[in-house]
């Protein structure tokens, strides 16, 4: 089985891109230098691979090359770029250069550290080439959050992973997840975040871009990927910018009744928040990746599956690292600075008071609780039925038991409206145990329908999903 090399330096990549004589084309960069094209040229023989580098910065030129835009940073004017470029540079050599030749252009429009300001680092960055002779070209496009302090570091880390793509797209087409891997080479998750990235074209006709943005996770490239309701991977910080978020976390596999009625009813006490819209509400259900994976593996047919259910009930979904509630609240600080609601069951609490859970943390649970709710920031706690107990037997955020040394932290929290407690609005669901359903769903078809949304029911059914068994 083939390995992707992985000790290639940047130069290395760049130079063997350099001295493939068919490989030719553009490279246009917007926003932070000209540090891709640098990078080729400064290791030899660039003279054989690169047909043309601009930086179109003025916007008014920007727009006579490449037409208007509303936003200057965005996926459209990326496209744009590519599309003048690619076509221009086939359209001007592939009469004079060698038939094996294939063509590529390299777009990248970013807004990188301002000399006056602190502004959020982010940019579109693609290529499109040919990977045969005359091939119709394919496309590689990500979307880049730039960590770093200075716009001379910034520069730095596009140069380097311009390279890695341009290297990858050429070299790895065949193994899309090794494009994806060799993105982050010779740069840290300190430097660069990579939250989308999207194949198309013939060559990645079988890629199956959900699964490849799972990998970015894999990869350390970013902790988070976010789906709309459509199934879209779509870019965090527009999505989440202004809103306030409603989070459910949980494994949804299968999204059941209870789930549903859980964040019903999370949504109807958070919508009470003085600083809450109603209507701009975004309901997250949210997933760790230690749900997802089985050894080493992630079963890429059951995280697919998990997706498609929770987006056929309209909720955005995020896949994400975060272990701990504290982490996924910052997180979503970054986009967001209208209130946060985290609702989760009075289940849940094994692990929220189980100092254990904080281990490595110099403040322990009490550092946890304190980055969990520093600001609008609310837990909505939903009850449970314990297995067997009598209908009105129920545990709440007022009854529910926690270690004796913690009794007055819970109360401090409670007090101070950052535990809420909410109420069903259907308590005939409290009974359902999502280990049951999985376990009756893959016997066929059974009582457990009755236990997930109508919608989610016939997927599993027709779908054959999460190991339903028709026999």
């Amino acid at each position: 089985m083939r390995k992707r090399d992985t000790i290639l330096t940047t130069d290395q990549k760049a130079l063997a891109v350099n001295l493939d004589k068919f490989k030719y084309g553009s490279i246009v960069e917007i926003g932070a230098g000209q540090e891709v094209a640098r990078r080729f040229f400064q290791v030899g023989a660039a003279a054989g691979t690169i047909a043309k580098t601009m930086s179109a910065y003025d916007m008014a030129v920007s727009d006579d090359i490449y037409g208007h835009v509303d936003r200057y940073v965005s996926r459209a004017r990326l496209l744009q770029m590519l599309d003048k470029e690619f076509t221009q540079v086939v359209d001007r050599l592939a009469h004079i250069r060698p038939k094996n030749t294939t063509f590529f252009a390299y777009a990248a429009t970013v807004t990188a550290r301002s000399f006056k300001q602190k502004n959020e680092c982010h940019g579109w960055i693609g290529v499109r080439l040919q990977l045969h002779p005359g091939a119709a070209p394919s496309d590689v496009i990500l979307h880049v959050r730039m960590l770093d302090d200075t716009n001379a570091q910034q520069s730095e880390a596009l140069g380097i992973l311009g390279v890695n793509l341009i290297h990858g797209a050429f070299f790895h087409h065949d193994q899309p997840e090794w494009i994806v891997e060799g993105l982050g080479d010779g740069l840290t998750p300190e430097r660069i975040e990579v939250d989308l990235i999207h194949f198309s074209g013939p060559y990645f006709e079988e890629v199956e871009n959900r699964l490849m943005n799972l990998h970015l996770i894999r990869s350390w490239l970013t902790r988070a990927v976010v789906f709309n309701p459509d199934g879209e991977v779509v870019v965090p910080g527009e999505l989440f910018y202004r809103k306030p978020v409603m989070v459910m976390r949980g494994s949804f596999k299968p999204v059941t009744c209870v789930n549903v009625d859980m964040m019903a009813s999370g949504l109807k006490q958070f919508s009470q928040l003085a600083a809450v819209d109603e209507t701009s509400i975004l309901q997250l259900a949210e997933i760790t990746m230690n749900s997802l994976i089985s050894g080493d593996n992630v079963d890429g047919a059951d995280f697919l599956a998990r997706v498609d259910l929770l987006t056929s009930q309209g909720y955005t979904v995020m896949i994400s690292d975060y272990v701990r509630f504290f982490r996924l609240r910052a997180y979503l600080r970054r986009y967001t600075q209208k209130p946060i609601g985290i609702v989760l069951s009075v289940r849940d609490f094994n692990f929220l008071f189980d100092e254990k859970y904080y281990e490595g943390l110099e403040g322990g649970i009490l550092e946890a609780f304190g980055k969990l709710f520093p600001d609008n920031t609310h837990v909505y706690v939903y009850p449970s039925r314990p297995t067997g107990a009598q209908p009105d037997e129920l545990v709440t955020l007022d009854n529910v038991q926690v270690p004796e040394n913690l009794r007055h932290l819970l109360a401090h929290l409670v007090t101070n409206k950052k535990l809420v407690a909410v109420h069903p609005h259907d308590d005939g669901h409290l009974h359902i145990d999502v280990t049951e359903v999985l376990q009756g769903l893959r016997r066929g078809r059974g009582d457990w329908e009755t236990n997930v949304p109508d919608a989610v029911a016939r997927r599993i059914i027709d779908s054959r999903l999460l190991g339903f068994d028709t026999e």
